[in-house]
């Protein structure tokens, strides 16, 4: 009996018994070889054939859906049923019916996700701010393309773009689309990939036409002159920060912040909202709002419901006797998405890699794209010139001796000799010779044959002129410029984002107003212990409460909207508010922050520090002498973070931290018991926050710093002994009257 072949590849021979009690052979596949053979070839699929769109704009979704749609010839005629096209687009893109009419769905002037619909749509398409409004089936609703697709497909039959076969090699279809400008900026498009996401937000038309003709003038420009900001259909207010506008303008990636606009309606007292963020919908809206409602975080409102009609969207929201609109839409703005981040991922597939680029390297890209398209076309009509040419050169000659012409195909006995005796006859080549031989009878006429040589000076010009227009990239990025200002003249329509310049203040304002103000006095033990209490409550009972083996580390005077800055083992720095803490009495051991503060297991606390303004610096004393000095401002963000990383420098453990205002000298005392005084003015802040620092206390391998004060809260009576001329230094070792009676600890 022949043996059995053994798996190869290192699989397992398994036998598994089934219900009819055989047992069948198994083969068991490692999982790299999974992953190799079935999951990359997925992840690359989704990846360059379906998520990511490419530099023209479009995923291979909704160019197959555009270009059946151009062959159907919707392109400035009638509308078609919807079906019609869903069923034509199967030749192109087998993925079915359903995924099909989503696509039509998303980029129909109906449903309105673009600020430039690519689908001129009939009937029920739904609306991209509705969560629940369902569009109608293909077979009652209508479409056509819109007519600014005729910019996405001018001259595609002129060489400008290359052809591919479709999946089953029945017919050919683009790889891209000769957009004449870059739509990539224009239209929206979000998309998942595998281990990767690419989402693009809209550009106004016009804005996007004058920084691609600024940009083809100077590489250099400042992109932000022109490109304002990102535009959305659904309207809204964009609130402006140059800061993270120009990192997603420079990197790819970002966030910014939209919130809906409103009006209030004294006579009635109500708010209508009648434009929301391009990110939510009006459903999840009245759901948050009334979440709120139910948990009495909201008092004011008295009735809300969705009032959209064919005018538009409407959020009706009526009010309560004596509410402030204001202060009820400035909570609302904080607590719903009627104010949403906009996040930016501009992820796109060039050449098939995908690439995460700023606007310039886009605008680069598709220059340079764009740029290889026109040239392409531009030799495409040459050739066809030279073609014509060549006809007429051979033309010309025949002009010599028509009647010699026509004896020799009088005189020729056989169809297929013709061509032949006309190319010895005139020196012609046989293109030349079947054109002459193709000629009507009635057009071999003198006239007829001057006529059409006419036309040779003119051709040799053109040719000659579109020859230097494919040799001279100036030429033909003028010719992309006039077809951008063409293109802005046609169809640039308003911003409907407006931008809001000035919002910072007003909605610090508004949040602060929320907050109660008060005096509050503070403590923190050594263990982390925390406790705000009032000056009422503080006068009533002073003695603070300890847990045992911790005691006083850090006191302050503050208001209850402070901000609090603390500080742990791992450089990590939490911030939060003191409002954001219950008042309590000296009687207690306070909030215990790790767990207030939701720390990382094992992380411990270290040091905090009180600030209004994020004003002062902070002077960071490490174990190793060195001491590095960050403007507290570096620890302010826009946006409220609870948690930053790198807080300071993890080189050698924090011996000691000060908050301080102004300069002033500071003592630094070590194990060893030396003392050495220097003024902070000597040290210059540094712009990261995990700088090491400087040497100010050189110390003996064995030694450390231990503790650090201000020259004036320490029992040093003899500073001059140890004050240091120049940094780095030793310092002194203290004398006995220096010490004082108590030992040393570290405040703020």
């Amino acid at each position: 009996m022949a043996k059995k072949k053994a798996p190869e590849d290192g699989a397992k021979k398994v036998n598994n018994p089934n219900v009819m009690g055989l047992r069948p052979e198994v083969l068991e596949q490692p999982i790299t070889q999974t992953l190799e053979l079935n999951y990359m070839p997925y992840a690359m699929s989704v990846i360059v054939s379906r998520a990511i769109p490419e530099i023209d704009g479009f995923k291979p979704s909704h160019r197959k859906l555009l270009y059946t749609m151009y062959q159907m010839h919707l392109l400035g005629g009638n509308r078609t049923k919807s079906a019609n096209v869903v069923g034509q687009t199967m030749k192109l893109n087998p993925h079915g019916d359903a995924a099909i009419y989503d696509t039509m769905v998303r980029l129909s002037r109906g449903y309105g996700a673009l600020l430039h619909p690519l689908v001129d749509s009939k009937g029920n398409f739904g609306k991209v701010y509705s969560r629940d409004m369902a569009w109608a089936a293909s077979r009652y609703t209508e479409v056509r393309l819109d007519p600014i697709c005729g910019e996405l497909f001018r001259d595609i039959d002129q060489d400008t773009v290359d052809f591919v076969d479709n999946y089953d090699g029945s017919m050919k279809e683009p790889t891209l689309l000769p957009t004449t400008f870059p739509n990539v900026l224009v239209s929206a498009n979000q998309g998942i990939a595998v281990g990767m996401a690419s989402n693009l937000c809209g550009f106004n038309l016009g804005e996007v036409c004058d920084v691609t003709a600024a940009y083809l003038k100077n590489p250099k420009v400042n992109l932000m002159e022109y490109l304002k900001a990102p535009d959305f259909p659904t309207g809204g207010e964009l609130l402006y920060d140059e800061a993270a506008l120009r990192q997603i303008y420079d990197t790819g990636r970002g966030s910014f912040q939209v919130r809906a606009r409103w009006r209030y309606l004294k006579s009635e007292n109500l708010i209508e909202v009648y434009e929301i963020p391009y990110t939510t919908t009006v459903e999840a809206i009245m759901d948050k709002v009334a979440e709120l409602i139910k948990a009495g975080k909201i008092k004011e409102i008295a009735d809300m419901r969705d009032e959209t009609d064919l005018n538009g969207l409407k959020i009706t929201i009526d009010l309560k006797r004596g509410a402030d609109p204001d202060k009820l839409m400035a909570k609302l703005f904080k607590s719903t998405t009627l104010q949403d981040a906009c996040s930016c991922n501009f992820n796109i597939l060039v050449a098939g890699m995908p690439r995460v680029m700023g606007i310039g390297e886009i605008l680069e890209e598709w220059t340079g794209w764009r740029m290889d398209g026109v040239r392409r076309r531009t030799y495409y009509v040459m050739k066809k010139k030279q073609e014509k040419l060549h006809l007429l050169k051979g033309l010309k000659k025949i002009l010599l001796d028509i009647d010699r012409a026509i004896q020799i195909i009088r005189e020729t006995e056989e169809d297929a000799e013709v061509v032949p005796n006309l190319m010895i006859g005139f020196g012609i080549d046989n293109i030349q010779a079947e054109y002459v031989a193709d000629i009507k009878l009635r057009n071999i006429n003198k006239e007829y044959i001057l006529k059409s040589i006419e036309e040779v000076a003119g051709l040799e010009e053109e040719i000659a002129d579109l020859q230097d227009i494919v040799n001279n990239p100036g030429r033909i990025k003028k010719i992309i410029s006039q077809e951008l200002a063409a293109v802005k003249k046609k169809y640039a329509a308003p911003r409907r984002t407006e931008i809001v310049y000035d919002y910072q203040k007003a909605s610090a304002l508004e949040e602060e107003d929320e907050i109660p103000d008060y005096p509050v006095h503070v403590f923190c033990s050594r263990e982390g212990y925390f406790k705000k209490i009032t000056p009422q409550s503080l006068r009533m009972s002073s003695e603070q409460k300890y847990k045992e083996g911790d005691g006083p580390f850090l006191y302050w005077e503050g208001s209850n909207r402070d901000e609090l800055l603390v500080f742990t083992d791992r450089q990590q720095c939490y911030k939060t508010r003191l409002c954001d803490f219950d008042d309590a009495k000296a009687s207690v051991l306070g909030d215990f922050l790790a767990t207030k503060l939701a720390m990382d297991p094992g992380e411990s606390f270290v040091w905090a520090c009180l600030t209004s303004d994020y004003s002062g610096s902070l002077l960071f004393f490490f174990e190793n002498g060195k001491t590095a000095r960050v403007d507290l401002s570096a620890y302010q963000t826009q946006t409220r973070r609870k948690k930053l990383t790198g807080a300071y420098s993890d080189k050698s453990p924090l011996a000691a931290a000060l908050h301080i205002q102004e300069d002033l000298e500071a003592a630094v005392i070590s194990t060893e018991g030396r003392c050495l005084v220097f003024h902070t003015a000597l040290l210059s802040p540094k712009t990261t926050r995990t700088t090491q620092g400087v040497n100010v206390m050189t110390l003996k391998p064995r030694w450390k710093v231990e503790r650090v004060l201000p020259l004036e809260e320490t029992h040093i009576v003899n500073a001059p002994r140890y004050r240091a001329r120049s940094l780095p230094a030793a310092g002194a070792l203290l004398k006995e009257e220096d010490r004082g009676e108590k030992q040393l600890t570290l405040l703020d």
